[in-house]
């Protein structure tokens, strides 16, 4: 009876669950809506750009950002590099006063990018002079100082600023958080891999191209349910936040990032709607970075963002007793918590299945004979992302064919299978003891193709 159960009951609930939230998912991404456009000048902008060995990438950001936003400062977070990334910065800095390097060093640095963003956090609030209970003793009005944080090979969309200034966004007195989208740079690139033969850079651009259909359409998708549930996820690059809902999560949880989190980004989200803030997501603009062409590198990152996931579960009765979450902004928050698990959980079951086969006997006869409802689930989990590739291709490859489309949407659910291995590997780093943060390479930086890593 248990091995039927598991058979039929689990991998049913496994994808009616998928199903059920894939159909949210598309339903909000087909209905969504132009966000309207706000003041910028009604806000102070300050750019936060954690680095650490960034001199490949530093000194283009860090100019561009300075172009298109020209009343905005720079905060470059150097966190004990070993390369240029300091002097670079330091001569930036000499000739713009509005580029400022909060520098730190080891032992306290290199300990994770909530830390990181922490000092540069401190050194702002410096800057403006510390934060009161009323704020009526300071010259600034700190819930009019905007954050973001951008990772060192960010690019922001120059329109992104008066998209957050909207009335859906911080024009909102509520609003703490929003969330631009994120695309990825590199995806027309024809020769990602410059010293790699033509099989390898056909792979690398697959691997570049899935990375985009999945932040431009699927992953905005997911945010946008989100929205309409409550739960709406901060992400490491063009994350927005009012600095007074800093300074609440601060008072609270003694700093804004969490200094021990992988996901500092989400956990930030998490925290600011259980002070009571809205976090938001915009699709109409966002931020633009490099796509991962290397496998290895590309596994690395995802593992940390899956550890990271699992350790959100310890959030799950905050969130259940939260009266700032509604009831289906909870099941879509233990939804995302729980899914690293349940991809551990299929793996386990697969192996039983094969473990039974093996054996044989009764067990065996079990599995054979579920192999029909085993195919028609695989067919159906099929479709979802079958028909993201033809949407993608309408609204950012239009120059491609109808073909194309649907093969991207194939390569999709194929692509979507490294969630069970990073799952996997997520679960056994964090038994292990292994909770250091993981550095990922640029694609500039050709030296070796592993992460640079901390691990405790």
């Amino acid at each position: 009876m248990s091995l039927h159960l598991l058979l039929y009951v689990f991998p049913f609930l496994l994808l009616a669950g998928f199903l059920v939230y894939w159909a949210g998912a598309r339903y909000a991404y087909a209905r969504r809506r132009p966000s309207e456009l706000g003041d910028p000048t009604a806000y102070d902008w300050h750019f936060f750009v954690p680095c650490r060995d960034e001199e490949a990438v530093i000194a283009t950001t860090v100019t561009r950002l300075r172009t298109d936003f020209a009343t905005a400062h720079v905060w470059v977070i150097d966190d004990a590099s070993d390369d240029l990334t300091a002097p670079i910065v330091t001569a930036l800095a000499d000739q713009d006063p509005h580029i400022h390097l909060v520098s730190r060093r080891r032992p306290d640095a290199r300990i994770g990018k909530g830390a990181a963003l922490n000092a540069a956090y401190t050194a702002l609030n410096t800057h403006l002079g510390e934060a009161t209970d009323t704020d009526t003793d300071t010259d600034t009005d700190r819930s009019r100082v905007i954050v973001c944080v951008v990772d060192a090979d960010g690019q922001v969309g120059p329109d992104a600023l008066a998209h957050v200034s909207g009335p859906d966004s911080f024009a909102d007195p509520d609003m703490g958080g929003v969330q631009i989208g994120v695309r990825m740079r590199n995806v027309d690139d024809e020769r990602p891999l410059a010293d790699r033969g033509r099989l390898a850079n056909a792979y690398a651009r697959l691997l570049i191209r899935m990375q985009d259909v999945e932040f431009a359409v699927s992953n905005t998708g997911m945010q946008l349910l989100r929205r309409r549930t409550g739960s709406v996820g901060l992400g490491g690059n063009g994350q927005f936040t009012r600095l007074t809902a800093l300074d609440r999560i601060a008072a609270a949880e003694r700093r804004p990032w969490q200094q021990d989190a992988l996901l500092e980004d989400y956990e930030l989200g998490l925290h600011m709607r259980l002070a009571g803030y809205e976090v938001t997501h915009l699709a109409d603009t966002w931020v633009t970075q490099e796509a991962l062409p290397y496998t290895r590198r590309f596994l690395t990152q995802r593992t940390r963002w899956a550890q990271g996931n699992i350790t959100c579960v310890r959030y799950a009765n905050r969130i259940v007793g939260s009266r700032h979450y509604k009831a289906r902004g909870v099941l879509e928050s233990l939804y995302t918590f729980f899914q690293p698990i349940a991809h551990l959980a299929t793996l386990v079951l697969t192996a039983v299945m094969l473990v039974a086969l093996v054996l044989g006997g009764g067990a065996a006869e079990v599995v054979l004979a579920a192999w029909p409802l085993a195919l028609a689930l695989a067919v159906v989990s099929i479709v979802p992302f079958l028909l993201w590739g033809p949407v993608y291709r309408r609204e950012f490859a239009p120059d491609r064919s109808r073909i194309k489309g649907l093969l991207w949407g194939f390569a999709l659910w194929l692509y979507a299978y490294h969630l069970f291995i990073v799952s996997a590997r997520g679960f056994v780093r964090l038994v292990r003891g292994r909770t250091g943060w993981a550095k990922t390479r640029r694609n500039s930086e050709t030296a070796g193709v592993g992460p640079v890593a901390t691990e405790s």
